[in-house]
């Protein structure tokens, strides 16, 4: 499963959206955390457009550790 990442933590801080839009580093990860998920989205589409499928999801096996 791929993971979108930023460069640190993904959240931003503040007790009112006027206070959130201040936190500038938080503001800026956000802005890039939405780059790369677009980013992503796109190279879904275009693997789509080539004709590369999603792997098959296998059944689930579960198994009892205890004998």
């Amino acid at each position: 499963m791929p993971i979108i990442s930023s460069r640190y933590w993904n959240m931003v801080h503040g007790n009112s959206p006027e206070e959130v839009v201040k936190d500038e580093e938080g503001m800026q990860i956000m802005r890039i955390l939405g780059k790369n998920m677009a980013y992503y989205l796109k190279c879904i589409e275009a693997g789509k457009e080539k004709g590369i499928e999603k792997p098959q999801q296998e059944e689930i096996k579960f198994t009892n550790f205890i004998r």
